[in-house]
C-alpha cells in the first residue's frame, strides 16, 4: 500500500505517482471538433426543453458522449447509473453554442443520460444501455491500473478522514462562539474537501449539501453547508446582502448547521470507506479536468468563496487534487503519449510557481478582493494553460 500523502505541499507530490483516480475529462472544444479515435460516438443535443440523444445504446469499452448545447442558457450532460441518482460521468458549464466531449470506458449495463439546461433540477432523463462483454485489457495495463485505483482510493479516504477531523474541530469553534479560530480554520479544512470534490460529487446528493453557494439555490431549496457559515463568519454589509441588514445565525441554529455538516462529512467517509468503492481510471482523469472548471468557473472568477475571500486556498487545492489524479496515471501517459506528458507536466510548475508568488498553505494565501485585474488575468490565462492539455488526459488513458 503506497504512503498516504498529508497535507501535501503545493504540487510537490513525490508519492503522487503511485496515486490513481478515475473520472470522466470533459473537453470543451468548438462545435464539429474531431471525434475522439477508437471511440464509440453517441452526439448530444442540449436545449431549453429537450435532451435529444443520436443513440440509446453503445458497445462496452470508450464511447465518446459529443454534447453540444443549442439552448439559450449554459448546460451540463451527465451518465448517471440506473437508479438516476449516481454520476457516472459528467459534462459540466457548456455555454451556449459551444460543445464538449465526453470519454469515459464503460461497462455493459443499463445507465440514464441527462441533460441539465440552466444547471438546474433533475435534469431531461432518459434510459441508455452498454451491451457487449466486459472491456479487457492486457496483462501490464491491467497491473497498473489497478496500482493506481488503489493508490487514488487510499488518497481520497485520506483526505475524507482528514476532512472530518478538521469539520469537527471547525464545528467545536464556531458553536462554541470563537469565531476567530473557526475563521482560521475554515480554508484549511475546506482544502481537504476541494481536493477530491469530483468522488463526492459522484454521489450526486452530498456535493450540494456540503458545499452550495446561495446563488445557485433553488426556489424553496433549504440551504446548508460550508458556505452558509462562511456567510455567518464573515458577515456581508446590507449592500453586499440584497439591501438588507444581514441577521446572525442563532446559537441553536448553529448548532444545527454544523451537526448537518459532520454529519453529512461523515457519511461521505462512509461511502468512501465502504468495501468495494473504487475510482476507474477513466473517471479519475475526468476528475482533474473536473477540477480545473472548478477553478476556471468559481475559483478564478472569486465567486467561489463570496464573503471570506478565501478562493486561492480553494484554488491550489483544486491543482493539489488534479496534479495527484494526473500521476496516479502518468506512467500510463508517457508510454501513450509522451508529449502530452511533458506538456503536463511543464504546465503544472508554471501554475505552481504563479501560485507560490501568492502564499502558501504553511503562511496563507493573499485575499483574493485584494489581486488586482493582471494577477487575476496571469492565474486565468496560467489555469487554461493547463486545462486544455489536461482535457486530453482521459481520451488517452481510455484508449491506452
Amino acid at each position: 500500500m503506497p504512503r498516504r500523502p498529508r497535507d501535501l505541499a503545493p504540487l510537490a507530490l513525490t508519492a503522487a505517482a503511485a496515486l490513481t483516480l478515475t473520472a470522466c475529462v470533459p473537453h470543451q472544444v468548438a462545435a464539429g471538433g474531431p471525434t475522439t479515435a477508437g471511440t464509440s460516438t453517441v452526439s448530444v443535443t442540449s436545449t431549453s426543453d429537450a435532451c435529444r440523444i443520436s443513440a440509446t445504446e453503445a458497445t462496452a469499452g470508450p464511447v465518446t458522449f459529443r454534447v453540444r448545447n443549442d439552448g439559450a442558457d449554459v448546460t451540463e450532460f451527465y451518465l448517471l447509473g440506473s437508479d438516476g441518482l449516481r454520476v457516472v460521468a459528467e459534462a459540466e458549464n457548456i455555454g451556449p453554442g459551444l460543445s464538449r466531449d465526453l470519454v469515459v470506458r464503460l461497462e455493459p449495463g443499463t445507465y440514464r443520460t441527462a441533460c441539465k439546461p440552466g444547471m438546474v433540477g433533475d435534469g431531461i432523463q432518459a434510459p441508455f444501455t452498454v451491451v457487449g462483454s466486459a472491456a479487457t485489457v492486457d496483462a501490464s495495463r491491467a497491473e497498473v491500473l489497478s496500482t493506481a485505483q488503489t493508490s487514488y482510493v487510499a488518497y481520497v479516504r485520506d483526505q475524507t478522514e482528514q476532512l472530518l477531523a478538521g469539520t469537527r474541530r471547525f464545528a467545536d469553534a464556531y458553536t462554541s462562539g470563537d469565531d476567530a479560530a473557526a475563521r482560521t480554520l475554515y480554508a484549511a479544512t475546506r482544502v481537504h474537501w476541494e481536493r477530491v470534490e469530483p468522488v463526492a460529487e459522484s454521489f450526486g446528493d452530498l456535493d450540494p449539501l456540503l458545499d452550495l453557494r446561495q446563488a445557485d439555490l433553488a426556489a424553496g431549496q433549504t440551504w446548508t453547508g460550508w458556505h452558509l457559515l462562511e456567510k455567518d463568519l464573515w458577515a456581508p454589509s446590507a449592500e453586499a446582502n440584497g439591501g438588507a441588514a444581514y441577521v446572525p445565525l442563532t446559537p441553536a441554529q448553529r448548532r444545527s448547521a454544523t451537526d448537518q455538516l459532520v454529519g453529512t462529512t461523515q457519511q461521505l467517509l462512509d461511502r468512501v470507506t465502504a468495501t468495494g468503492f473504487t475510482v476507474e481510471a477513466s473517471q479519475i482523469a475526468n476528475g482533474a479536468k473536473e477540477l480545473l472548471d472548478e477553478v476556471a468557473t468559481g475559483k478564478v472568477t472569486g465567486e467561489e468563496e463570496a464573503w471570506s475571500h478565501t478562493d486561492l486556498w480553494d484554488l491550489q487545492a483544486n491543482l493539489d487534487g488534479a496534479y495527484v489524479a494526473y500521476q496516479v496515471l502518468a506512467d500510463l501517459v508517457r508510454a501513450t503519449d509522451p508529449d502530452l506528458a511533458s506538456d503536463l507536466d511543464e504546465r503544472f510548475r508554471a501554475v505552481s510557481a504563479l501560485m507560490a508568488t501568492h502564499g502558501s498553505y504553511d503562511a496563507g494565501f493573499a485575499a483574493y478582493d485584494s489581486l488586482g485585474a493582471d494577477q487575476v488575468k496571469q492565474l486565468s490565462g496560467a489555469v487554461d494553460a493547463l486545462s486544455e492539455p489536461l482535457s486530453r488526459l482521459a481520451a488517452t488513458v481510455v484508449a491506452a
